[in-house]
C-alpha cells in the first residue's frame, strides 16, 4: 500500500487493473485501517477516473457472493448516497411500490454512512432480517415480488471498510460503487448519482453492458434521485433527456418537504406513513416520481407520465402497503 499511496500522492492515477488489485487486497485484509483511510481520503480530494471506478467495480463483482435471481428478471432501484441532502428513504419506498405494481425487485442497500438512516437501517427497524440464503431470497421473490440484499453480507470488501466509512462519516468512492455492484446482477436498473460528472461516467460503463436496461438519474440541484426540486437528467440505454415535475404531472417541491427523519425510529415511522397514505402530498409525489421512472425503465412502452400515474395509483390503492405489511409480518420467512 505504501507504494500505491506514494503514487497517488504524486497526483498520478491508477489503471483499471491496479484499482482492482487494491480492492482485492483490501478484502483480503492486507492493509491496516490507517492505510485504508488514507487511500479513501485521496478520492475525497480529487475526482475518480473512469478506469479507477471500473477497476473498483470489477473487484467487488469478482469477489461478491452472487445470488441467482435471473428467473425473476428483477430490477434494482439504488442511489449512490453522498448527495448531502438527507432525504427520507425514497428509493426503498419506491422499490416496494414498483414490486406492488408488478415488476420484480432485488433491492441492494446498506446502512447509512453520510446520511442519518440508510436503506438497511430503516428495513431492519421494520423487521426485515437480512440473509444471503438463496432459498429464502427466492421465497421472498415468489411471495412478495421483492427481496432485500444487504451489501456487507454480499461484499467482503465493503464489510471490511464499513467501520472506517462510519468513522469518516462522509461519502467515499464506495458510495459511487453501490448501485453498480448488486450481487444479483440485475438486467434492469435505475440508479441515482450525486453529480452530473458521475452520471457521465456511469453512462460510459453501462454502455458496455448491452444486455442491461438502465436509467441513470441526477437532479440538477444535486440529488441522487428525482427530487422534484429542479429539472433532472436521465441517461438511459436508449436516450438522454431532461425532465421536470411538470413533465411528470407532479408538483414542484422544496427541499424541506422531502427531508428524512431525525433518527432511525422517525425514519421507519415516516416509511410506513407514506405506504399507508398518512403523509404529505409532497412525500407521495416524490415516491411516485421515482417509482414511476423505475417502471418506465423496466417497461419502456409506458410513457413517463403514465408510469408515474401507475405508481401513484399503486400507493393510493394500498397495494404497496399491503405487500410490505404481509412481508414484515410473515413469521415463516427468513427474510421478513
Amino acid at each position: 500500500m505504501k507504494e500505491i499511496l506514494n503514487h497517488l500522492f504524486e497526483h498520478k492515477t491508477l489503471s483499471k487493473d491496479q484499482a482492482r488489485e487494491v480492492l482485492v487486497n483490501v478484502a483480503a485484509g492486507h492493509y491496516n485501517q490507517s492505510q485504508i483511510s488514507s487511500f479513501l481520503t485521496v478520492y475525497m480530494m480529487r475526482s475518480i477516473t473512469v478506469a479507477e471506478l471500473e477497476g473498483f467495480r470489477n473487484a467487488l463483482l469478482d469477489l461478491c457472493h452472487r445470488v441467482d435471481l435471473d428467473a425473476y428478471n428483477p430490477m434494482d432501484l439504488c442511489g449512490t448516497g453522498g448527495d448531502g441532502k438527507d432525504t427520507f428513504n425514497i428509493s426503498t419506498l419506491s422499490s416496494v411500490v414498483v414490486a406492488a405494481a408488478g415488476v420484480p425487485v432485488a433491492k441492494h442497500g446498506n446502512y447509512g454512512v453520510s446520511s442519518s438512516c440508510g436503506s438497511s437501517n430503516v428495513l431492519e427497524a421494520l423487521g426485515i432480517k437480512f440473509t444471503t440464503d438463496t432459498d429464502a431470497l427466492t421465497r421472498s421473490m415468489d411471495k412478495y415480488n421483492i427481496c432485500f440484499l444487504h451489501a456487507p453480507l454480499f461484499h467482503p470488501a465493503m464489510k471490511s471498510v464499513g467501520p472506517i466509512r462510519r468513522d469518516l462519516g462522509v461519502k467515499t468512492f464506495f458510495n459511487m460503487l453501490g448501485p453498480m455492484v448488486n450481487p444479483a446482477f440485475p438486467k434492469r436498473q435505475m440508479v441515482g448519482v450525486f453529480s452530473l460528472e458521475l452520471a457521465r461516467m456511469y453512462g460510459y460503463l453501462y454502455q458496455q453492458q448491452p444486455e442491461v436496461q438502465y436509467s441513470i438519474i441526477h437532479t440538477m440541484d444535486g440529488y441522487d434521485e428525482v427530487s422534484l426540486t429542479s429539472p433532472f437528467k436521465i441517461i438511459s440505454d436508449n436516450r438522454e433527456a431532461q425532465y421536470d415535475a411538470d413533465t411528470l404531472g407532479l408538483p414542484h417541491l422544496k427541499h424541506e418537504q422531502i427531508k428524512g427523519g431525525d433518527d432511525v425510529a422517525a425514519s421507519a415511522k415516516l416509511f410506513m406513513d407514506v405506504l399507508q397514505g398518512n403523509c404529505t402530498e409532497a412525500q407521495t409525489a416524490v415516491v411516485s416520481a421515482n417509482a414511476g421512472m423505475a417502471l418506465h425503465t423496466a417497461r419502456p412502452e409506458l410513457a413517463p407520465q403514465d408510469a408515474v400515474a401507475l405508481a401513484k395509483e399503486t400507493l393510493a390503492s394500498g397495494k404497496a402497503y399491503s405487500l410490505f405489511y404481509k412481508l414484515i409480518n410473515d413469521k415463516a420467512a427468513v427474510v421478513a
